[in-house]
């Protein structure tokens, strides 16, 4: 199966502190070059090495898919310039108190689910840099929906008490199949302890056996034999 563990800073919430698509992976400095690489190859992708803001939370400051990126207002101009490097897509710096972008974006390369109370001008902005229609939705009655579920170009992973009618508007935005489950030996907050894209999915140290079945069957990421 292409999917991997690992922790970072000791972590097992690895998607607090990193963030992947299917063309990069974001993984903050303070953390080992060496492992970081290793990382990226897992997910067949580029490395950008940088933290967000100074921050080692860039899993939760910022989101993106394979258009574009979108960064808290606090980015650095070093750290932007890292990205620039690797990543050829949209860089939008936004201008909001908000700041946990991971957090209340939910995107793949066919749609995004946004946190219902940002702005429509904000919402709009979301839309021109990932490239994708943007809907409001909560996942499980929740507004923070990058936290409460993963996305790629092949499946949803998203937190266990999702509701039918959130099942239904996550399958038409984002354009592919969605299930339920949790990482970490039972953590519904999907989004805290996993990255993934088209090619692999890597998961929190503490995720189990069955936990894998089911992120492989959502995220159609087991190899053929």
């Amino acid at each position: 199966m292409a999917i991997y563990l690992t922790s970072l800073f000791g972590s097992a919430s690895i998607g607090v502190y990193s963030l992947a698509t299917d063309k990069m992976v974001i993984i903050p400095k303070l953390f080992s070059y060496r492992k970081a690489e290793r990382i990226a190859k897992w997910l067949n992708v580029k490395l950008i090495h940088t933290n967000i803001g100074e921050s080692v939370l860039v899993g939760a400051l910022a989101c993106a898919n394979s258009n574009g990126i979108l960064l808290p207002h606090f980015v650095q101009e070093e750290e932007i310039k890292a990205i620039k490097s690797v990543f050829d897509g949209n860089i939008t710096v936004m201008e909001t108190k908000k700041t946990a972008y991971g957090n209340m974006v939910l995107a793949n390369d066919h749609g995004a689910i946004v946190d219902p109370r940002l702005k429509t001008k904000d919402v709009k902005k979301i839309s021109e840099t990932l490239g994708v229609e943007v809907v409001l939705g909560e996942i499980a009655g929740l507004p923070y929906v990058g936290s409460l579920a993963v996305a790629t170009s092949k499946g949803v992973l998203a937190h266990p008490m999702l509701k039918d009618s959130e099942q239904k508007l996550l399958q038409e935005v984002l354009k592919v199949p969605v299930d339920v489950g949790t990482i970490n030996c039972g953590i519904p907050y999907v989004g805290t302890g996993l990255i993934c894209n088209q090619y692999a999915a890597v998961a929190g140290s503490l995720t189990t056996g069955p936990e894998m079945f089911i992120i492989g069957n959502a995220l159609d990421v087991v190899k053929e034999d």
